[in-house]
């Protein structure tokens, strides 16, 4: 192909809505656009002048798949704007629900929208019925694991989605003990489950490697989605505080969606696991370092497709992680800690399952909603996956037109990204000059 368009409308098994142009002459990709189409929702404006006590609730409406994140950010960005120091209980408490969170929500990007990639089909409703079939096996393995993660959350916060009693200061609720032996039981037998994904996503053999930064929350005691400093590959330490310090807006004209780059030399950078798994794998759980020692050798790695090896590892971590929270946590009953309202400012920073995610609540003395702003992990990695997506045309350019759209769609898959959390089909233009 020496020149032409590649319009790609609806890129498929995505959350949410994005599109692709790409623009070729004399054999030279000459633009590449990475659209993300979904509407702007204005939660942001909505949530002014409501209570301050309502803005979890309301914030965790903006995704559905991860509301949990939203929520967990909005709740740190309120209690840090009232100087709100929770129990260790609460901490703990809200560690289990994130793992629970983690484990769903990855097995749901990873065997649902990317399993079909790594088999070389379109659709899991294109794996084979045949229990001798791995894909079989693996699709089979989600439903179990992915049904794990909804149970805990279920128990511990009230709901997967929408969770209703995790608020300001601590719980509404606490869980009830009397279910978490199941839990812990249904949590040993799934390991080799989770396990046997991560072999098959470690032996998913495609590579595009790009010379980029990674940056995530860091806790030097350990693994931590909530808690840390964020760092870089490149030597960053970056309290969450001082985020809008370091990172500039860049506009993008033809998305829905803002891009990011760091202040100081206008590089990009990357989110989401694999960054995660490239800065803090030595932190992980124990039982997860020993029985992953083979996998997480080849990390630090810039191959963007180990971004689903590293969801597949961070599950396996969450179970872990998961069963020491419950063999060694003893409820105690205790209510939401509360003080007076005051005038604050406050900024909740945590680990998406996308990457890092940023929320700012400016509240008022009367505890009222000021301002608010909301960065999103896909729209921090949307320059990197534009970059990496003009790296593969380019060099990639004779290969049918068929598999150019297989892999472009891969490659976007393969960050993970989250539009909105509708699911659409694909129409494909090509235009040839």
């Amino acid at each position: 192909m020496h020149s032409g368009n590649i319009t790609i409308e609806n890129i498929t098994k995505i959350e949410g809505s994005a599109g692709l142009d790409v623009t070729i002459e004399n054999g030279k990709v000459i633009d590449v656009k990475f659209k993300i189409q979904d509407s702007r929702r204005f939660y942001t404006d909505a949530v002014k002048k409501k209570p301050l006590i309502s803005a979890p609730s309301f914030l965790s409406r903006i995704c559905g798949t991860c509301s949990v994140a939203h929520l967990f950010a909005t709740i740190k960005a309120i209690e840090n704007s009232q100087e709100i120091e929770v129990t260790e209980q609460t901490k703990t408490l809200r560690r289990l629900a994130y793992d629970a969170l983690m484990i769903r929500d990855h097995a749901l990007h990873l065997y649902f929208f990317v399993l079909p990639d790594l088999l070389g089909l379109d659709s899991i409703l294109d794996i084979p019925d045949d229990h001798d079939n791995l894909g079989h096996t693996l699709l089979h393995d989600s439903f179990d694991i992915k049904q794990l993660g909804t149970d805990i959350s279920e128990v511990v916060i009230g709901a997967a989605i929408h969770a209703p009693i995790p608020t300001i200061g601590g719980f509404l609720k606490l869980p009830d003990e009397s279910k978490f032996p199941e839990l812990l039981e249904r949590l040993e037998k799934i390991r080799p489950q989770v396990l046997r994904g991560i072999k098959a996503f470690y032996d998913y053999d495609a590579s595009l490697e790009q010379d980029v930064d990674y940056v995530a929350l860091r806790n030097e005691s350990k693994f931590d989605f909530l808690e840390g400093t964020l760092i870089s590959l490149d030597g960053r330490k970056i309290p969450p505080e001082k985020f809008l310090e370091h990172f500039d807006v860049v506009v993008v004209p033809y998305s829905q969606s803002e891009g990011y780059v760091f202040s100081d030399n206008h590089g990009n950078y990357v989110l989401g696991a694999l960054a995660r798994i490239n800065l803090n794998k030595d932190t992980l759980n124990p039982r997860t370092l020993d029985d992953t020692k083979e996998f997480l050798s080849i990390f630090p790695s810039k191959n963007i497709y180990h971004n689903n090896l590293a969801q597949a590892i961070e599950i396996l971590h969450c179970v872990d992680d998961a069963i020491e929270i419950l063999k060694n946590i003893k409820i105690v009953d205790e209510k939401p800690i509360k003080k007076p309202l005051k005038a604050g400012v406050g900024i909740g920073v945590i680990e998406a399952p996308r990457g890092t995610l940023y929320h700012k609540a400016v509240i008022d003395e009367k505890g009222v909603v000021v301002d608010y702003d909301v960065i999103v992990p896909t729209s921090q990695n949307q320059i990197a996956i534009e970059n990496d997506l003009k790296k593969y045309f380019n060099e990639n350019l004779d290969k049918n037109e068929e598999k150019l759209k297989f892999d472009a769609e891969s490659i976007i898959r393969a960050y993970d990204p989250c539009m909105s959390c509708a699911t659409n089909f694909l129409k494909i233009d090509w235009i040839r000059k």
